[in-house]
This record gives structure tokens, sequence and C-alpha cells, in this order.
């Protein structure tokens, strides 16, 4: 089977990383493609996926248009070149509709619920999977499955821990530390959306330094000059080690509020978007949610004054993957077996039980 990965985050990367070296152990092949963004191309480097860069992200209205066309058009060459068979990935318009002019099967994860996105990529997709917790209905092409795309690659099947990150962050093992997120709000989906404000920002490191927490910042954007100092400073593919250790998380990104609290470490998510997964990790204590930045250094505050161990968050951890599937041995299945897979689920939900493998 020849299978085409369109990322458009790099947490989809992680989401699809384990997946495609499971696939190519089988014999199949894969097909990364991208638009420059962030940090996309350097973690498939690193993981030395074959990929194709379709060139950069447009950011204005007149641009995204743009890229549309330019996008479609180089996906059809991509295409066409490696022959594939299917089509993966996480709402890429681009995938679904070459995938549709191909006559080729498009099967979408969906965590966001971005109903812009979704437009452009829903009517050619064959198969969208989503979370059992996922607030949309899409009707007879959505497949429900009882886990988050984090649980893909964040368990202790998957993810290790490496304490050698004490030393890329230059903290003593013992030294307490806390990683913040901010968020570039020019996704279509952040339109008229926010998180938090400048003046809070800077209110949430005098509380975190004079509790004597080290700070680490991490930013889609360009960070202010006052802020610059606690850049955050390790190669992309060490960001899930630094949120492990660290003692809390806080930030305006779903994704990284949602791996910190996959991983065990209290996580405070601020964004006008909200998100049924981060707010399913609350009734856990593993992430708590907040639509602006009203009570988030009250909250922040009792956390670091808590007297509650790291174990206590490890449990927590643990009792959700519990109640959760092995998504990346779901999706090889689901991938290998479909389109029977869209039957055997639709017929009986449960036989993704069998995944659910996490014996901790």
């Amino acid at each position: 089977m020849r299978i085409l990965i369109d990322i458009g985050h790099p947490g989809h990367v992680h989401l699809f990383k384990n997946f495609a070296w499971i696939m190519q152990k089988k014999g199949h092949k894969i097909l990364f493609t991208t638009r420059e963004k962030e940090f996309e191309i350097d973690l498939i480097k690193k993981y030395k996926f074959q990929y194709i860069s379709f060139g950069s992200k447009y950011y204005s209205t007149f641009g995204k248009l743009f890229g549309l066309i330019e996008f479609d058009m180089k996906m059809l060459f991509a295409s066409l070149k490696f022959r594939l068979d299917i089509y993966l990935s996480h709402g890429s318009m681009y995938a679904a509709q070459i995938a549709w002019l191909l006559r080729k099967p498009h099967i979408s994860f969906e965590d966001t619920g971005n109903q812009e996105q979704i437009k452009l990529y829903k009517p050619f997709t064959k198969t969208i999977l989503t979370s059992d917790v996922f607030p949309f209905s899409y009707g007879h092409k959505q497949i429900r499955y009882q886990g988050h795309h984090e649980i893909a690659y964040l368990t202790p099947k998957y993810f290790t821990p490496d304490k050698g990150i004490f030393d890329l962050l230059k903290v003593k093992k013992n030294k307490p530390y806390a990683v913040l997120r901010f968020v570039s709000w020019d996704a279509s989906h952040d339109i008229g959306q926010k998180g938090l404000d400048i003046k809070t920002k800077h209110h949430i490191i005098d509380l975190l330094t004079k509790k004597n927490i080290k700070v680490f910042i991490s930013s889609e954007k360009n960070l202010p000059a006052g802020l610059q100092q606690y850049q955050i400073g390790i190669p992309p593919e060490k960001m899930h080690d630094a949120l492990y250790f660290a003692d809390i998380f806080i930030g305006e990104g779903a994704t990284m509020a949602m791996e910190a609290g996959v991983l065990g470490t209290p996580s405070v998510y601020i964004n006008s978007l909200g998100g049924s997964n981060c707010q399913d990790l609350e009734q856990y204590d593993l992430v708590y949610n907040f639509s602006d930045s009203v009570g988030v250094l009250d909250k922040i505050n009792t956390l670091i004054n808590s007297k509650i161990l790291k174990g206590y968050y490890k449990e927590k951890r643990n009792k959700l993957l519990k109640n959760k599937i092995d998504v990346t041995a779901f999706l090889v299945w689901f991938i290998e077996s479909y389109p029977n897979s869209i039957k055997i689920m639709k017929d009986n939900p449960d036989y993704q039980l069998k995944f659910n493998t996490f014996a901790i």
C-alpha cells in the first residue's frame, strides 16, 4: 500500500509518526507532504521520512486563496508521481480535494471543529475519525474512537522521557520549571478568538519567578523584547521531554495543553475556542480550561502552592490511559483493513476496545 500523509502542523508529524514507522516495517510506502510553517520539516527530517515541501504557508486572505490553488496543484503532481493508494491527514483540504479528483480515498482525523476548514475538505473526504467526546456530528462519514491524538505518541508504549533534557535546559534536576506556550493567532480558526493578554503574561511570569520556578516559553511568533530571555532553546523533538518533567504547563495552544496533560503534567489552557478534548482531561485533573485571563492567576497560584506531588498527576494520567484505546494500533488496523474497517466500526463500535492495550 502506498500512503500519502499531508502535514499541516508540527503535532500532525507526531500524530502519524508511529503509524508510519509501523507501516513501513510492514512493507508499505509512506510519503509526507507539508507546507513550511513552524518546524514541521525539522521533525520530518529528524524522523527520516520521505517528504515533499510545497513551500511557505500564506497568511493573508489573498495569500490563502492563492495558496489553495498553488498547493492543490503541487499535491496533484506529487500524487501522480507517488502513485498512491490512499490519503491520510488531519483536515487537509489539499489532500481531500486531490483525492476526490483522482478517485482515491481520503481519511481525515479531526479534533478542532474548525468549520471553515471542514467545509473545504469534508465533501471530498471518505472518512472522518474523531474522538468519542468530539461535540460535532458529520453524519455517515464519521467514525468515533475512544481516545485522543496525543495518545498516539505520548503513552509509555511509544514515549520514554529522556532526563538529558535537564542538561539541554541547563536546569538542575531538583529545580522546578514551567513551560509556557503562546500562539500566533493568525490561523483561520483563530479569527475573533483570544487567549492571554500581554499584561497577564507578564503577571504569570512574575508569579512563577517569585516562587523560584524557572520559565521557558515556546511561541509561534517572535517574542517581544521583554520576554525573549525566556525563549526555550531546544530541538523541537525534545519538547515532549521538557513537558514531561515540567512542574506546570500554561498556554494558549490546545495541542501542547493536551500533550502536557497526557504526559501527567498539570496544564492550564487559556483559549476562547475551548476544546472538548481539553475539557475531557479536566475530569482527570490534568487540564484546567479558561476562555480568557480571568481566574488564570488564581489557578496557577493554587497549583504551584499545592502540596500535591507529581506522582498524583502521573496516577491521573494512568487512569486516563486505561479508559482510552491505543490510537496508533487502531489506525494501523483501520487503514490496512480499509474499507472493511468502516463497516466493522459501524456495525460494532466496541470492536475498537481490542486496542485498549495500556497495561499500566
